[in-house]
């Protein structure tokens, strides 16, 4: 495998928030650029701004003005934007919030032509995201809409302990049971499926797949649950898909359930979302699956609470970098045998069932002209019999 640095793309986030201060102190230890060369898409002078608020030395950062001339060993700073944006800490407003969108549409650009291998993106307040026309309501939701068009991808919350994904993400909680359908649940395990073995390196994992209503049980199934998740599982089991359920959500995490298994489905988000931080209350990452580029960010808000104070835990940014790096690594490696399949050198039969593999070979009906050739070759036989006698 080729053991190259990975060019990590960070995002500088909400520039009121403690986007710059995790960036910086994810970087403080000399190991991490070890596995890559960071390139942060951003501002030199809000950067500034946060060093001198932070007291970090503001030549642990190089100003480049595009990807392609960073540096190893160092941080990397890409002017993703030369306009002026105020900077109040601790305070949301809609400077920050584009000062944001301008990072991200900055990166997406340069991901496009192939200047970096994986981005992190650093916190956003989703409120104020709706500015200048930006009709997204998260990060997530703009880099599918660049990168897949109308394809969407797959939030997969990553703990030390567990792996989790929503079947119907953020909506409102009135609105989860008329968004389950068989065709989205076989879609959402199919995604998960995919992932775990292409990004996570997972042969054959076992997904779990948590029920829709509380009094659920095999004597009394819920209707969603008769109706709709146990048909879906059933279908993609047929498949060969390790997936088990659907399991009552307080048993499961209550008697340690979860920890038998890769990755679980949730019905809704707060579901598993609560346990999950119950069980790992620091140092989760999202992770963006299904789509080509591989994307993460830590699990935390912009904490305009701590902004500017040196207060912020970096530990979620590292691990959202290094979760970037090894996704990338083990696609490159599973995708890799199917990079250049073998050309097929003779023409395969189509039917190699059992059937006819070891069917009988059935008899020859007689030619039409079988008997005429029997008589010639009897006269045939005659006369040379004659002709040797007589030369005798």
């Amino acid at each position: 495998m080729d053991n190259k640095k990975i060019r990590v793309a960070l995002t500088h986030g909400d520039t009121n928030g403690i986007g710059y201060e995790l960036i910086f102190k994810a970087f403080e230890s000399s190991m991490m650029f070890d596995i890559c060369t960071p390139v942060i898409y951003g501002s030199p002078k809000i950067a500034t701004y946060h060093c001198d608020a932070l007291g970090i030395d503001k030549k642990m950062f190089s100003i480049i003005s595009n990807a392609s001339e960073a540096k190893d060993n160092r941080i990397n700073l890409l002017m993703a934007f030369n306009e002026d944006i105020k900077v109040d800490l601790g305070m949301p407003s809609q400077d920050a919030s584009r000062a944001a969108i301008k990072s991200l549409d900055r990166a997406i650009t340069d991901y496009k032509e192939g200047l970096f291998d994986v981005l992190v993106t650093a916190p956003v307040e989703e409120d104020n995201m709706h500015v200048d026309g930006f009709n997204f309501p998260c990060n997530e939701r703009f880099i599918e809409s660049c990168v897949s068009g109308n394809k969407k991808g797959l939030d997969i919350l990553v703990s030390n302990s567990l792996r989790l994904s929503s079947l119907t993400g953020d909506i409102a909680l009135r609105d989860v049971p008329a968004a389950i359908t068989t065709a989205c649940v076989i879609e959402k395990v199919a995604m998960l499926y995919t992932a775990l073995r292409r990004d996570f390196c997972i042969e054959s994992p076992r997904i779990a797949v948590l029920a829709l209503n509380p009094n659920d049980s095999e004597a009394h199934p819920g209707k969603e649950e008769q109706e709709i998740i146990t048909p879906a599982l059933q279908k993609l089991s047929d498949t060969g898909v390790c997936v088990f359920g659907p399991y009552q959500s307080e048993r499961f995490f209550a008697n340690g359930d979860f920890m038998a298994f890769d990755a679980v489905l949730s019905m809704y988000e707060d579901q598993g979302r609560a346990p999950l931080k119950a069980l790992n209350p620091d140092g989760n990452v999202h992770y963006l699956a299904g789509l080509p580029i591989i994307s993460t960010s830590p699990d935390v808000t912009p904490r305009y609470d701590i902004a500017g104070k040196g207060k912020a835990d970096a530990q979620a940014m590292r691990n959202a970098i290094y979760l970037a790096v090894d996704c990338f690594r083990r696609r490159t490696a599973f995708d890799a045998p199917y990079a250049n399949p073998l050309q097929k050198i003779y023409k395969e039969r189509k039917d190699e069932s059992e059937k006819v593999r070891f069917a009988i070979p059935k008899k020859r009906a007689p030619h039409k002209d079988a008997g005429k050739r029997e008589e010639n070759d009897s006269s045939a036989q005659s006369a040379a019999t004659t002709h040797t006698e007589t030369t005798a």
